[in-house]
């Protein structure tokens, strides 16, 4: 009798663990989402976790701000991201990467590392410092489209790049990755 009992409580438990989202530090991350619902909060903590970054890295608590019509953008500390974007689902993930990793630049990055990505990305200007270029002129935002296509570099990734002009086309993931991991320690 107890037997089955124990089965019942325990696929319960289970259930209800499943259920529950938690923003809480993870290797995912450290970030609490303000606004939206648990699923945004579900494609968000997704998104992290499909990629190969540890995003804990960030020395940071990041705000992830779900506001509805909100442009996907970041400063130190805070990304917005629009509710609409999370609905669908995994083409979302890359944007989030994309974001998040803006968040590695402003607390990781030093001004040294930032110029030898701007050469190495092939950008123009770091970021916004010389104003009326196109995005994918800047190396702030080469270097968070290809962080994240290079650590998740699956077809459902919006960062993929589709030819060799594209933000995220700059460098081949692995040597991406040993760049990143030696300017990292």
């Amino acid at each position: 009798m107890a037997f089955p009992r124990y089965f019942v409580l325990l696929a319960l438990a289970l259930g209800i663990g499943l259920t529950h989202v938690d923003a809480s530090p993870a290797a995912g991350g450290n970030y609490t989402v303000v606004g939206g619902t648990k699923q945004n909060a579900v494609q968000i903590r997704s998104a992290l976790d499909a990629s190969r970054f540890d995003w804990s890295l960030v020395p940071a608590k990041i705000v992830i701000h779900v506001e509805p019509g909100s442009e996907s953008s970041s400063t130190p500390g805070h990304i917005w991201l629009s509710p609409e974007l999370l609905a669908s689902g995994s083409f979302s993930w890359g944007v989030v990467q994309h974001e998040y990793a803006h968040q590695v630049d402003f607390f990781l990055l030093d001004d040294r590392q930032r110029n030898v990505l701007t050469r190495r990305l092939g950008a123009t200007d770091w970021c916004y410092g010389t104003l009326g270029l196109v995005h994918a002129q800047y190396g702030c935002e080469r270097f968070a489209s290809t962080l994240a296509w290079a650590y998740w570099p699956d077809r459902r990734n919006c960062q993929r790049p589709t030819s060799a002009k594209d933000e995220s086309a700059a460098m081949a993931p692995a040597r991406f990755r040993s760049l990143v991991a030696r300017m990292l320690g």
